[in-house]
């Protein structure tokens, strides 16, 4: 990677993107519920959390791989699914280059901006994230497209609300870019020139189209249609995840969004294989603690029996140790990677996870640990009063 491109850390990644990126798409990337608390607390939460560190018994190497759902990773973090990654002409194709070069696994939107066939050609570790949207008949023909695909497992996400109205207002996401929109954005565009001209040399505005929402060789509603089926569709049940977990048996199944422990046990009774604990990055319900203060009663609770993840407020390598130090398998990265990709394309992503790679593997350096497996919770300072043990019944 060229040196004038390269970022040291996901901060200045994100700085990158804000210079970039037009006003209302960098404001896509950073948006949250409300008043933002529970992205912040998502963030901040990490740094109440301290390291007790030895200072002799330093291996020469440090082993950072292991699995996630069947799949082989070279280190604990893979790609969360975020929705219509058009900040890039290349979006989820670009992400997923990356991912591979790198050697991990992905999570595709449903509501990407790229074909789950073209995603799946260039990574095969690939797990396909449905929305409970439309009728059972529309999500098992999305089920079978993502088989088809050849894609890894599923994802089912849950946690996102109605919960918006941020208070520094919601970005400008037009319904499609037609001429009449490029005309009406274009004094926001024309500032960005870089970003401009990644797109004009294809000859092609940002898609906004859903692909993975319509049928194959489709192009898909818009991402504002296929939001308001979402909306028009009555949430599912327990008994409905269970149905989704039986459409694809064979595949691992990964349940997103748990902050309570009474859900995580009744998702081990619905037969998935993994969960991410998980406030959908602080897009969910406002006032919902940091998922890292919910992480250690829920892995103490299931994680015998199913995978557990963690995704919200990772934007270090040391933000991955604590997570797994405290129960989790691995970390989903969300809007680390779309800044890293809003910046510089497929070998920006890359350039976050090879931060997220070197944070890690110094962590495990500095705590004397030979692997990502020796970890355990008295490597970590848990400040009295830090966790969150939501869900178990008062005694």
């Amino acid at each position: 990677m060229a040196r004038d491109t390269w970022f040291e850390t996901v901060a200045i990644a994100q700085q990158r993107a804000k210079k970039r990126l037009p006003k209302s798409a960098y404001s896509s990337l950073i948006s949250a519920s409300e008043k933002g608390v529970s992205v912040s607390d998502n963030v901040e939460a990490f740094a109440e959390l301290g390291f007790a560190p030895h200072v002799i018994g330093a291996t020469e190497k440090r082993d950072l791989a292991t699995t996630v759902m069947g799949q082989d990773i070279s280190l604990p973090v893979i790609i969360s699914p975020t929705g219509v990654q058009a900040v890039h002409p290349d979006g989820e194709v670009a992400v997923a280059r990356a991912a591979a070069a790198r050697g991990t696994a992905m999570g595709l939107s449903s509501f990407a901006s790229k074909p789950i066939e073209e995603v799946t050609a260039v990574n095969d570790k690939v797990f396909f994230q449905i929305y409970w949207l439309g009728s059972r008949e529309e999500i098992a023909e999305r089920v079978q497209r993502a088989k088809d695909a050849g894609a890894a497992g599923l994802i089912a996400t849950t946690d996102w609300s109605f919960s918006h109205g941020r208070d520094w207002g919601s970005p400008k996401i037009p319904e499609r870019m037609d001429l009449k929109t490029m005309i009406k954005m274009s004094p926001e565009v024309i500032s960005k020139p870089r970003w401009l001209w990644s797109f004009g040399k294809h000859l092609r505005p940002p898609d906004l189209r859903v692909p993975n929402q319509g049928r194959r060789g489709e192009p898909g509603p818009t991402f504002f249609e296929a939001y308001g089926q979402w909306m028009g569709t009555p949430p599912p049940t327990w008994e409905d995840i269970a149905w989704l977990r039986e459409q694809w048996p064979d595949a691992p199944f990964l349940l997103k969004g748990m902050v309570r422990v009474d859900d995580a046990k009744r998702a081990v009774d619905a037969g998935v294989s993994a969960i991410t604990v998980s406030n959908h990055g602080g897009n969910n319900l406002d006032g919902t603690p940091a998922a890292i203060r919910c992480l250690p009663a829920i892995a103490d609770a299931v994680g015998d029996q199913i995978e557990v993840l963690l995704d919200g407020g990772v934007r270090r390598g040391s933000d991955v140790v604590k997570a797994v130090a405290l129960g989790a398998r691995a970390v989903m990265i969300g809007r680390a990677y779309l800044w890293g990709l809003a910046a510089e394309g497929q070998t920006g992503v890359e350039n976050v996870l090879d931060i997220m790679h070197g944070g890690i593997d110094s962590a495990l350096r500095g705590l004397g640990k030979a692997s990502i497996h020796d970890l355990t919770a008295d490597d970590i300072l848990i400040p009295q009063g830090f966790t969150r043990a939501l869900g178990i019944p008062a005694r």
